[in-house]
């Protein structure tokens, strides 16, 4: 049987005046960390931006003057910050 190859940095230490830093155990943590927030990324919010630039999901609104949030193209005030505006033409 092939013997499965598990890196584990856990036992990593080192000493300094009678002191024992074990810091394996944060660069096991810091590596799983790293890949599943890559998974999601690539899993779940690549294909995400991509349904809605398809749908044109966002396309119809432009940013308040003011808050900087986005609002709809045709609005008259802002809903956030309730900044009254001009109407975009188009």
């Amino acid at each position: 049987m092939l013997k499965r190859f598990e890196p584990d940095f856990g036992a990593l230490s080192f000493t300094i005046n009678d002191s024992t830093f074990r810091y394996g155990t944060f660069i096991n943590a810091a590596i799983t960390f790293a890949s599943i927030a890559a998974a999601l990324y690539f899993f779940v919010v690549l294909p995400y931006r991509s349904y809605q630039e398809r749908r044109g999901i966002g396309s119809d609104t432009r940013p308040c003057p003011e808050c900087k949030s986005p609002i709809p193209v045709a609005a008259s005030r802002c809903p956030q910050c309730t900044a009254a505006l001009t109407p975009a033409n188009g």
